[in-house]
C-alpha cells in the first residue's frame, strides 16, 4: 500500500483541529491572539504567489494586521484597567510620617522618578491633614476618599484635591508616566497646606468594617 502524502496546509489544519479538541486547556485571550495573527501571516506568505500585487500586496496587509494587533492590546488594557475600579489605597503596608514622605517625594524628584515623587507626595498631603486634624485616620483610605473628605473639610480647595487624585491614580495604576508640572501640582498643594494658620476640628471617621486592613 502506497504511503499516504499530506501537505503543510492539511497537516497544519489537522494539528489545529486537534488541539481545539475540548480535552486541551484554552490559551489566554493574548495566546490565542499571537495565534491568530501567527496563523494569519502563514496563511498570506503561503499563498502570497497568488495575491495580486504579489509581495506589495502582502506587505501592506502585514502592516494593517500589526495595526490591528497594537489597537487590540491597548484596548485590553484599557479594559483590564477600567475593571479594576480606578480607587486604590493611598497609603503603604509602612505607616510614614508627613515629613518623610515627603522628604522622599522630593528625592524621587531630584532623580527625576516623578511617579513615586507625586504618590509620596500626595501621602505626605494626607498624612499631613492627619496630624494636624484636619482629617481622621481612616485604615485603607484611598486617593478620591482623601480628595472627598478634604474637600468638604476645606472646601476653597476641593479642586487641587480631586486633581490632585486624579494624578496619583493615574501614575499608580493607570500606567500614565508622571510629569514635572503634575509633581509640582501637588507640590504646592503641600506647600499650601503647611503655611495655612488656624485650627481645624477633625471630621468624623467613617467606620470600617471588622478585620479591615491596610495592604498597600
Amino acid at each position: 500500500m502506497p504511503p499516504v502524502v499530506i501537505d503543510r496546509d492539511a497537516a497544519r489544519e489537522a494539528a489545529q483541529d486537534e488541539l481545539g479538541k475540548a480535552i486541551y486547556p484554552k490559551g489566554s485571550l493574548t495566546d490565542r491572539l499571537n495565534e491568530w495573527i501567527n496563523d494569519l501571516i502563514y496563511r498570506i506568505i503561503a499563498k502570497g504567489l497568488m495575491v495580486p500585487g504579489g509581495w506589495f500586496t502582502i506587505m501592506v496587509l502585514l502592516i494593517i494586521v500589526a495595526i490591528l494587533a497594537v489597537v487590540a492590546i491597548r484596548v485590553a488594557r484599557k479594559t483590564m484597567r477600567t475593571n479594576r475600579g480606578g480607587d486604590h489605597q493611598l497609603f503603604g503596608a509602612t505607616e510614614m510620617s508627613a515629613a518623610a514622605h515627603r522628604e522622599l517625594a522630593q528625592q524621587c524628584a531630584a532623580r527625576g522618578d516623578w511617579a513615586p515623587a507625586i504618590r509620596h507626595r500626595l501621602r505626605a498631603v494626607a498624612r499631613h491633614l492627619e496630624e494636624t486634624g484636619v482629617l481622621a485616620p481612616v485604615p485603607g483610605r484611598t486617593a478620591n476618599e482623601l480628595a472627598h473628605d478634604a474637600g468638604i473639610s476645606l472646601p476653597e480647595l476641593a479642586d487641587e484635591f480631586r486633581t490632585a487624585a486624579i494624578t496619583f491614580n493615574d501614575v499608580t495604576y493607570g500606567e500614565l508616566p508622571g510629569t514635572p508640572a503634575a509633581y509640582q501640582m501637588v507640590s504646592e498643594l503641600d506647600g499650601h497646606l503647611q503655611t495655612r494658620h488656624g485650627a481645624r476640628v477633625p471630621v468624623s471617621a467613617p467606620v470600617a468594617p471588622a478585620g479591615w486592613t491596610q495592604v498597600r
